[in-house]
């Protein structure tokens, strides 16, 4: 059952994908930084209350739902997982940006793509040679393909909708407490659990993302880069999908960005060619292999496991 919702989600998602200002995902973003206003100060413990205010109801409630509708009906089971999963999972809420900045790079049109870029990743563009905007699309490709499909769909197969939901809402408070981003403007205190608590969460899924990139691409250079330059990334579990991805596409990623009058150094990721136009449909390619890859790999274990 839990192959057919997570099928059934996908391909839903793919002709009717939902909205990226849609009245969920925008109510919770707000519910999220109201709880940030009302309980940061300064402490550890707050933040703790928080993170389980965010999410433990919530994961409750979808694991609740689902163990008695499974009891009542096992179509109307179904139909709730095949919900939750479409709210949680999915290429199209992440690969609008992605898409355009594709489509403006291959017509030459760089001061467009600029514009799409700085809209996705909050930051000003402006500066980025095409070489860095290919290279800073690659990266933020990479990582939302797995926030937003791999890493649910890994909690999913362990706890089934609730799963999908728990490891999505944790990755928001991750995000939007993030100690020093602007809008959020969360204490260093107030985020250090968010932090931790989906450090923790995504250490397998970030794993098993890095290897499904390396069996459907470069396997021996994903394996090679995840080992001598994952750990000099700021965030770990970043730095093993960039590194990884890097080697699986045979691009290289990080290194200097021109931005705000400077230029910003960070470690070199991969190892073959710099990043351009071509890596950029080069990544869709390894992202969907690797999914379909899943999708075989579960749907055998769940055949599997129904026959016995």
């Amino acid at each position: 059952m839990k192959f057919l919702a997570l099928l059934i989600a996908l391909l839903i998602e793919q002709v009717r994908p939902l909205r990226r200002d849609n009245l969920l995902h925008d109510g919770y973003a707000i519910f999220v930084q109201t709880l940030r206003q009302k309980f940061d100060a300064g402490e550890h413990r707050q933040g703790v209350v928080a993170w389980m205010i965010a999410v433990v109801p919530l994961t409750a409630g979808v694991l609740i739902t689902e163990w008695l509708l499974h009891r009542a009906s096992a179509p109307l089971a179904l139909l709730w997982s095949i919900a939750v999963l479409y709210l949680t999972v999915g290429f199209r809420q992440f690969s609008y940006f992605y898409n355009e900045i594709n489509s403006l790079m291959k017509r030459g049109e760089v001061a467009s793509a600029r514009v799409q870029l700085a809209r996705w990743r909050a930051q000003d563009s402006s500066e980025l040679t095409p070489g860095e905007v290919a290279r800073v699309a690659i990266e933020l490709g990479l990582t939302a393909s797995h926030r937003n499909v791999f890493g649910p769909v890994v909690w999913f197969v362990v706890l089934g909708p609730a799963g999908a939901l728990f490891y999505r809402a944790a990755s928001v408070l991750e995000e939007r407490w993030l100690s020093g981003t602007p809008e959020s403007g969360a204490s260093e205190a107030f985020a250090k659990f968010a932090l931790r608590a989906f450090e923790i969460i995504d250490w397998l899924p970030a794993r098993l993302t890095t290897v499904s990139f390396a069996v459907v691409g470069n396997f021996q250079d994903a394996v090679d880069c995840w080992r001598m330059q994952a750990r000099t990334w700021a965030n770990p579990a970043e730095g093993i999908l960039l590194a990884g991805g890097a080697g699986a596409l045979g691009v290289k990623l990080g290194g200097a960005l021109h931005e705000y009058g400077r230029v910003r150094y960070r470690p070199e990721l991969g190892i073959g060619d710099d990043a351009d136009v071509d890596y950029l449909s080069s990544t869709v390619g390894l992202i969907w292999r690797a999914l379909v890859m899943w999708m075989f790999l579960i749907g055998i274990v769940m055949l599997a496991h129904s026959l016995g």
